[in-house]
């Protein structure tokens, strides 16, 4: 892939997310760092360098899923699939505490998700904690 095309494809796939996480929903601005282009299906796994296939992560929750598309619920012990951003809307499966900071399941792929990616890590609820103060969580 060319780095104009990388470049076009990176900034349409930030536009679509909105300037956030797509999974735990972290503004990219005040974070610092750059989000990263995950992969949903893993190029090992045959997953394409598409809009289609790609989310806009936070490095925190990139790193924690890894090459991961499926993690046990928590509550049933069931393997489930991963939240899914191009195929799943999130307010069905996540919503937040009531002071903002700690995301919590709906489904048994939201609470996978949560507990696969680690979104509720202790440094992940203090930043939500300073971005709600700050209005950037609804």
């Amino acid at each position: 892939m060319t780095v104009r095309r990388e470049s076009r494809l990176r900034r349409a796939v930030i536009e679509r997310a909105g300037w956030r996480c797509e999974y735990c929903r972290a503004p990219q601005g005040p974070t610092g760092q750059t989000f990263h282009l995950d992969h949903i299906v893993p190029e090992a796994r045959g997953g394409q360098w598409t809009k289609e296939n790609l989310a806009l992560a936070c490095p925190h929750c990139n790193l924690a899923r890894g090459g991961q598309q499926s993690a046990h619920d928590p509550r049933t012990g069931r393997m489930v699939p991963l939240f899914d951003p191009r195929r799943d809307v999130w307010e069905r499966h996540f919503r937040w505490s009531p002071n903002r900071s700690r995301l919590m399941g709906r489904t048994a792929k939201g609470r996978a998700t949560i507990q696969a990616l680690k979104m509720n890590a202790a440094g992940q609820l203090e930043a939500r904690m300073w971005w709600y103060l700050m209005g950037l969580i609804p």
